[in-house]
């Protein structure tokens, strides 16, 4: 016969047994429709090889959202647009659920951004600008390249997000972005800001996507993140549901909008006011 200790220890050890599924959700912008969603592919692809190899959901989130960086159809790192005077600047973040936060603004020759933000994530300091953002990078060796990046396009904003739990229940959000067309130099967007492009805390993370002022007068994660959690439900529909608020009760009809969230299980989640292409990968049970 089991007395009550013996039967605490064995739920304990019980709880102890249940692994948390690593998971991942991916976005390729606000209006680019699902033509991209066979270019988000190879980044959850490289998620599931970091987190396979032991890595945590910091590093499969950076390496995931390099891959993005990278591929020229996208409106951050490599593919970032031109501002009115012709110059290309870079701006990410990267927030984790433990509280840890980086996020650098107006980079130049800076095709991977996101990488200096996890470099800040120990740091006393957690955001860097410009010309001091770019010395800060060069004395840690990241790489000092110039961006040749594209024309403006209209108001799309494909810029991308990566969010991923990893097996200990830690969650990492990584976003970046080439800036918004027909913007000046100096122009901040919603992707560095916290609470507006992106917020973590917990076992839940939210980003964002699409015109930035709109997301950022709105505050919009943060909004988002708050709501989902006030509501005790953190089930991949009410993620959805409550992201869907966000968009209808907060962002004007006309302001192209996405959103994407991951919580403590299952698969995350993705709505828009148009068509922004996103992916989401849970692992198997």
């Amino acid at each position: 016969m089991i007395g009550p200790s013996g039967r605490m220890r064995d739920e304990a050890e019980a709880s102890q047994s249940v692994s948390i599924r690593c998971a991942a959700v991916v976005h390729g912008g606000a209006g680019p429709g699902p033509d991209r969603l066979t270019n988000l592919e190879p980044s959850i692809a490289r998620v599931r090889e970091v987190l396979a190899a032991g890595g945590d959901a910091i590093s499969a989130a950076v390496e995931g959202c390099v891959i993005l960086e990278d591929d020229p159809v996208f409106n951050a790192g490599t593919g970032g647009v031109m501002r009115t005077d012709g110059s290309v600047l870079t701006d990410a973040s990267l927030h984790v659920s433990d509280g840890r936060l980086g996020f650098v603004v107006a980079m130049k020759n800076t095709p991977n951004p996101i990488r200096i933000c996890a470099d800040l994530l120990d740091e006393e300091i957690n955001g860097l600008s410009g010309v001091g953002a770019r010395a800060w990078a060069d004395e840690r060796g990241h790489t000092n390249a110039p961006v040749v990046g594209r024309s403006p396009k209209g108001q799309i904003g494909d810029t991308v997000g990566v969010i991923v739990r990893d097996s200990t229940g830690l969650i990492a959000a990584a976003t970046s972005t080439g800036g918004c067309s027909y913007r000046p130099p100096g122009r901040v967007g919603d992707v560095p800001l916290p609470g507006c492009g992106f917020w973590a805390e917990g076992d839940l993370a939210v980003a964002a996507t699409g015109i930035g002022e709109a997301i950022t007068q709105a505050l919009l994660s943060y909004r988002v993140h708050e709501r989902i959690r006030a509501g005790n439900d953190l089930s991949t529909g009410a993620l959805a549901t409550t992201m869907k608020w966000g968009i209808n009760t907060l962002i004007a009809p006309d302001k192209q909008v996405g959103i994407i969230a991951l919580g403590p299980e299952g698969k995350g989640a993705g709505e828009a006011n148009t068509d922004m292409p996103w992916a989401t990968w849970c692992e198997e049970s």
